[in-house]
């Protein structure tokens, strides 16, 4: 009768019932060699796979440091040449305010150099999207390229001639 009792398992929130299994005795424990060689192996394996994801992580952290200095350079290159007071905005806002003034020109000065990075990172786009295009048009290429869409006759002794070799 007691083959035929049940028991209530939950196996990560999904709860049955089974039939109630017999508990002999536990398995022996793996011998103290073979345990070594496991843990070393385990050891191992994971020493591996961090030295993978280090490599990985270290070309990601490339290649953002490599993007933040374009785009520092390219934020510096607009901003410098606009630091100097430009004698057009000075004559026409009136001088009374000095400090509303100063922060309108600082205002303006920010708003043109965001729009010149704006600019730089629109060609940028351009380019990414012209390689895009013309390494998809590669692809396509080496697809039409293919022997299969050859004429029948081409097609088998292209594969008449493969069998020679």
């Amino acid at each position: 009768m007691e083959d035929d009792q049940l028991e209530l398992c939950n196996d990560d929130g999904f709860v049955f019932k089974r039939k109630r299994r017999r508990v002999d005795a536990p398995p022996p424990p793996p011998s103290e060699p073979d345990q070594e060689a496991a843990e070393k192996f385990r050891r191992e394996r994971k020493k591996q796979t961090l030295l993978k994801l280090k490599s990985k992580y270290e070309k990601e952290i490339l290649q953002w440091e490599s993007f933040s200095n374009t785009l520092r350079s390219m934020q510096q290159l607009h901003t410098t040449p606009q630091q100097q007071p430009q004698p057009n905005l000075s004559l026409s806002l009136p001088s009374t305010d000095s400090a509303g003034t100063s922060l309108l020109r600082d205002l303006l000065l920010q708003v043109e150099a965001q729009d010149a990075i704006i600019r730089d990172v629109s060609n940028l786009c351009d380019i990414a999207e012209a390689v895009c295009v013309k390494r998809e048009e590669q692809l396509k290429q080496t697809l039409f390229d293919l022997p299969i869409w050859a004429s029948p006759l081409e097609l088998m002794q292209g594969l008449c001639d493969g069998d020679d070799d």
